[in-house]
């Protein structure tokens, strides 16, 4: 029971941290990089905790997420690298007092909820991922289809508008 509390404190805190380094830094490629490490750190905390679907379905959508990012990082930014002087944080005291007020809120949350008992009777991974395919395909599945339709529709959407039919030359 140790070990694995150990590793989730360690990925954890890896997650935080990586968190913090996608503001600390100039360079939006490794800024997206850090991002990807901080999700991987959760899927890997999802992966301690037994939740082997979540883990693996987390490490891999923020793969390719961040990849697909970076890449259109490189080809549009100007500065991709942030070799130039360049600042990617604004209004720095009102989102050091959001940051503040949040931290505050969520500790509070934290410490003086009344969580109840920790669960005594938890299923398998195995039971764990069949729960869950049972409730993605049954009464939430008009929503995740709903969801799906509509961020379809709105890549498809945005595609149009990107690639709108250029103007004929007058002759």
């Amino acid at each position: 029971m140790i070990v694995p509390m150990i590793f989730l404190v360690f990925f954890g805190g890896a997650a935080v941290w990586f968190g913090v380094v996608v503001f600390r830094t100039h360079s939006m490629v490794r800024s997206a990089l850090a991002l990807l490490f901080s999700q991987t750190a959760v899927g890997l905390m999802f992966l301690v905790m037994q939740a082997e679907f979540l883990g693996v379905l987390q490490i891999m959508m923020m793969a390719t997420e961040m990849s697909v990012m970076a890449i259109f990082m490189v080809m549009f930014m100007m500065d991709p690298g942030g070799l130039g002087a360049m600042d990617m944080t604004h209004q720095k005291r009102l989102s050091l007092w959001a940051g503040g007020i949040g931290l505050g809120a969520a500790l509070a949350v934290i410490w003086l909820a009344d969580w109840g008992p920790a669960g005594t009777d938890i299923p398998g991974a195995a039971q764990q991922t069949e729960d869950l395919g049972r409730e993605l395909l049954g009464r939430s599945m008009l929503i995740f289809q709903s969801a799906g339709l509509t961020i379809l529709t709105a890549m498809v959407a945005a595609t149009m508008v990107a690639i709108a039919p250029a103007k004929e030359q007058p002759k």
